[in-house]
């Protein structure tokens, strides 16, 4: 049977030695190489691709994440597991959400990151349970009372722009389309525009209609 062949990525020095120590004796495993940064390895990843990149989030230059957006489209078969001592809920989904396989905390005791790598060379995905609390914890609440709109209030949100957003407040405020215009500094017709675009996203036919449904949604 063929080694897992992979490469690491972290700009700590002493990790990397650590790595190398840690796969040299065990025949199941090849350490290819290893980077204090995500561009080199992408790099690398051209001549001589990977099963799979233990990568750290943060590094010069490209971060962990970008870089591993970059290889879940240039090298889908290399799996990216992340390596890190950040448990930000937000940096977690990121990761996930650009394709990593895996997302272990360094110096837990807790987890054989062999067994980890062997699991997601087969295809499985793995993350340790505070992981997936931190994760599970900043999803949104869904309207359970609804299935066919589990999540409408979300949707609404990410349907407005940020300006939008902004002159929705207003509106919820009772300004005018010349108060909104004076208060984000744009012509009538801008605000105008702005309104009717709101009334729109939000499948209303006023602005009372608007202002009642962001309430009711707690957009704000």
């Amino acid at each position: 049977m063929n080694p897992i062949t992979l490469y690491v990525v972290d700009d700590y020095l002493l990790t990397r030695i650590a790595h190398r120590r840690y796969f040299e004796k065990d025949k199941s495993f090849k350490l290819l190489d290893d980077f204090k940064d995500a561009e080199t390895l992408i790099e690398k990843l051209q001549s001589k691709p990977s099963d799979i990149v233990l990568m750290d989030i943060e590094l010069p230059n490209m971060n962990g994440i970008e870089a591993t957006k970059i290889i879940k489209e240039k090298f889908p078969k290399t799996k990216v597991i992340i390596f890190t001592s950040h448990k930000n809920e937000q940096r977690i989904l990121a990761s996930l959400a650009c394709g990593a396989c895996g997302y272990v905390l360094k110096h837990n005791p807790d987890y054989n990151l062999k067994k980890i790598i062997k699991m997601v060379a087969k295809g499985e995905f793995w993350m340790d349970l505070e992981v997936a609390k931190l994760a599970f914890s900043i999803m949104p609440s869904p309207n359970v009372s609804d299935l066919e709109n589990l999540y409408e209030d979300t949707n609404l949100k990410n349907s407005l722009t940020a300006r939008e957003m902004e002159v929705l407040k207003l509106l919820i405020d009772g300004k005018t389309n010349s108060q909104i215009a004076k208060e984000i500094i744009v012509s009538i017709n801008t605000a105008k525009a702005h309104v009717g675009s709101i009334l729109t996203k939000l499948s209303v036919n006023d602005r009372v209609q608007a202002a009642v449904k962001a309430v009711r949604a707690k957009l704000f």
